[in-house]
């Protein structure tokens, strides 16, 4: 898999989280609210990729995909918290659940695909 690709899909699982978050609160629709919302997520999203050096298989369920979910989810809770943004257990508790279900499930998708395929050939 291309690392466009894959860092396209990683982005795009933030940018959909925030947005069913902030729809489900019924907040406003302005650009401001959604980026103020989301670049926390979206930070510590390219921080994963840098910690997991994830470029070289962004496409592995781990260590890559492992290593972007808790990052995006710790380093974004931090970061809100320190911009003071709230951070209640609810909250965090979606998001893990989130996160991990769409930063992992399409990774587990590519893996499943990439098994399926190699038994097709083999067949």
């Amino acid at each position: 898999m291309r690392t466009g690709v894959a860092g396209l899909l990683d982005v795009c699982c933030v940018l959909v989280f925030v947005a069913i978050g902030r729809a489900t609160h019924e907040e406003a629709a302005s650009l401001t609210g959604y980026f103020g919302t989301v670049w926390p997520f979206l930070a510590a999203l390219g921080g994963g990729w840098l910690l997991g050096r994830v470029w070289r298989r962004p496409e592995a369920l781990v260590p890559a995909g492992v290593v972007v979910w808790v990052t995006t989810l710790v380093g974004g809770m931090g970061l809100r918290a320190l911009s003071g943004d709230g951070t209640a257990l609810p909250f965090v508790i979606v998001a893990t659940g989130f996160l991990a279900l769409t930063l992992l499930g399409w990774r587990a998708g590519v893996r499943v695909a990439g098994v399926r395929k190699g038994l097709s050939r083999q067949g």
